[in-house]
């Protein structure tokens, strides 16, 4: 069995929590350049690596992220599993500014970024009709619990391109669509994770009612800033909940998603882009490996 290592995604505030032995990384990928470095250090005795998704500072938009690299390197530390915690909309009226939710489906509105590690030469089909890990939102679930933050296990949460909001129309759209949230991040992260063999969970906390909501007004940034300033405590604490709890040895996923690739390439072998192949070294080495 695998040694855990936990990978966290978030933003300010969420790395700056207490890890023993703490460092910050520059770990080079043959996708480009992460969104920055990595702080690696362990809570507990579980070794733990943190990514900061925007960069320190808030440097990208959801549009301009690598999200290809960021998952990358995030492999290359050995994560194995893998939450992201993310600012989102709410859709439904039970689901308050401060409220946590898993989600277990994804609607991917996203058109520019890009949303996979395969291509030409090198085909790969994951599956993805779980594309959360039901072992890892459960695992979760109970470090909330702890906590006694609200959360809700469960959700579909919608994901648009950005870097605006939704219009009212859209807003009402999704809602229509039976979607829990709206955010800007967790596509291609979550399909890419999947990819990697890394069990992922969407950590999202919300911070405002979009725009849907009318007794509510539209969404805007300071509004965003006032609630996620609040989170940030609560994100904290959970956090060094879910470490301090963490199985040392990776739990596998009831989704399979860390044996994702399988069954997953149909390029045959003599037909394989070498170079591409050898960009995938982090990411499907496992497999290649076994396979030749």
């Amino acid at each position: 069995m695998a040694q855990s290592v936990l990978g966290i995604i978030g933003g300010s505030g969420v790395y700056d929590i207490p890890v023993e032995g703490a460092r910050w990384r520059r770990v080079a990928s043959p996708w480009g350049e992460a969104s920055d470095e990595v702080r690696e250090g362990e809570i507990a005795g579980l070794p733990v690596v943190f990514l900061p998704r925007h960069g320190r500072g808030h440097v990208f938009s959801p549009s301009t992220i690598n999200y290809r690299a960021n998952i990358d390197v995030l492999k290359r530390c050995g994560v194995t599993d893998l939450i992201s915690l993310s600012a989102v909309g709410s859709l439904r009226a039970e689901l308050r500014p401060g409220h946590f939710v898993l989600p277990d489906q994804f609607i991917d509105k996203t058109h520019k970024r890009e949303s996979s590690f395969f291509g030409t030469g090198l085909v790969a089909h994951v599956p993805f009709g779980e594309p959360t890990s039901p072992t890892l939102r459960g695992l979760v679930a109970d470090a909330l619990a702890a906590e006694g933050l609200a959360h809700q296990n469960g959700g579909t949460l919608v994901v648009m391109e950005g870097p605006q909001f939704s219009t009212r129309a859209e807003s009402l759209l999704h809602k229509g669509w039976g979607a829990s949230l709206i955010g800007m991040t967790a596509m291609p992260e979550a399909k890419l994770a999947r990819e990697a063999e890394i069990s992922y969970c969407t950590v999202a906390m919300v911070t405002d009612f979009d725009s849907w909501h009318p007794q509510h007004e539209a969404v805007d940034v300071a509004q965003v800033l006032t609630v996620m300033r609040r989170n940030v405590e609560r994100a904290k604490r959970f956090v060094l909940r879910f470490a301090a709890q963490f199985p040392q040895t990776h739990p596998p996923c009831a989704a399979g998603s860390d044996r994702a690739l399988d069954h997953a390439v149909m390029t045959a072998a003599e037909k394989r882009n070498p170079a591409l192949a050898a960009k995938l070294d982090a990411v499907a080495g496992r497999l290649f490996k076994a396979h030749g």
